[in-house]
């Protein structure tokens, strides 16, 4: 007798892979910088906030994430019915794809990009159409837009890129879109926008209100610190952020995680500056890996990426070897999260020594 079998794609279906957590070391602190996560605990008040909630976990959570939507709606002044919220932006991608595709239709996107974008196309029995990164870790716009067919209709553009690191400026996008087909879904990533410091960065709010088929992807996880807590965000025109709506999980966003996600908000100058912490201990990391003889691509995330080809592993044991957990991509390179000080020092030191 024959047991239920999944659709075919599922066995298609390439794994996740999560960034391992710290190995213990006798005598050395041990640091996590395979996940990107932000190295502050939560801002004062959120934690007061979500344990508020926590009291009433007996109850479901706002199915309409009332607080939380009309929080973003002023912050960002867009009207509500422009949003949509799921747990982290990573579920809004599998949503996306999963609300605009049919079985063969194509989603194309830089690579290497997000680990989850080939997965989310996987689930949905869609085809992923991966356009190779430059040589110096940035889109391929031209060659991405080159990839558009009659079958496409979802691209992804991942800015800054995870994890090679650049992001796309404005202008480039810009030129992007214009190539486009306005029945095509144009994705913009933005889980590390906080980080970015650049000439001509994208705007991503002008670009959906010039854009009939922009969406704008977004996080509580990076910036924020609250990535235990799963809550993220699409900016999108009203029939694509109803569709995303449609489809997703009732509930899914936690009652623990909108009120911490509405306390953040309310503490926003707070958390930028950190985050301007963050950016100048990338800035002195990435100075420091340069005179060790280490250049990496122009970083605009938390996180630096080296490009190491077959030696991946080899550097990720031995990045383990001093106490820093990296996240390797064997045969290709090794992404590193911008953490404590001390965890950057090592990073630098290994660089030094590996060259």
């Amino acid at each position: 007798m024959t047991a239920p079998q999944p659709r075919p794609n599922v066995a298609e279906i390439p794994p996740y892979v999560a960034g391992k957590p710290p190995v213990p070391r006798p005598g050395l602190t041990s640091y996590k910088l395979s996940s990107n996560e932000n190295p502050y605990p939560p801002l004062p008040g959120v934690v007061e906030a979500a344990m508020t909630a926590v009291e009433r976990v007996n109850r479901y959570p706002d199915m309409g994430n009332t607080e939380l939507y009309d929080a973003l709606a002023a912050r960002l002044r867009v009207p509500t019915d422009h949003l949509a919220l799921a747990t982290g932006s990573v579920a809004l991608i599998y949503q996306l794809v999963q609300a605009f595709c049919d079985p063969g239709d194509e989603v194309v996107f830089a690579w290497r990009s997000f680990e989850a974008y080939p997965i989310a196309v996987a689930a949905a029995a869609a085809t992923a159409v991966k356009v190779p990164v430059l040589a110096d870790g940035r889109h391929d716009l031209d060659a991405m837009a080159d990839a558009v067919t009659e079958r496409t209709r979802v691209v992804l553009v991942c800015t800054p890129n995870n994890p090679t690191g650049p992001a796309v400026t404005q202008a480039e996008l810009d030129a992007f879109l214009a190539r486009i087909p306005p029945q095509v879904l144009v994705v913009v990533d933005e889980a590390y926008v906080e980080f970015v410091r650049m000439d001509d960065p994208v705007d991503g709010l002008v670009t959906h209100a010039r854009h009939e088929n922009a969406v704008l992807t977004r996080t509580f996880s990076k910036a924020y610190g609250l990535a235990g807590l799963r809550v993220g965000y699409a900016v999108a025109p009203p029939s694509v952020a109803g569709a995303l709506r449609a489809v997703s999980l009732p509930f899914g966003v936690s009652s623990v995680a909108q009120a911490a996600a509405v306390a953040s908000l309310e503490r926003e100058p707070a958390l930028l500056e950190r985050v301007a912490a963050l950016v100048a201990e990338r800035d002195r990391v990435v100075a420091g890996l340069a005179d060790a003889g280490c250049p990496v691509p122009e970083p605009q995330g938390n996180f630096v990426w080296f490009e190491l080809g077959e030696r991946t592993l080899e550097f990720a044991a031995a990045a383990d070897e001093v106490g820093i957990v990296v996240r390797p991509f064997a045969g290709e390179g090794a992404r590193v999260s911008i953490g404590e000080t001390e965890a950057n020092d090592r990073l630098i030191e290994l660089a030094r020594r590996w060259r």
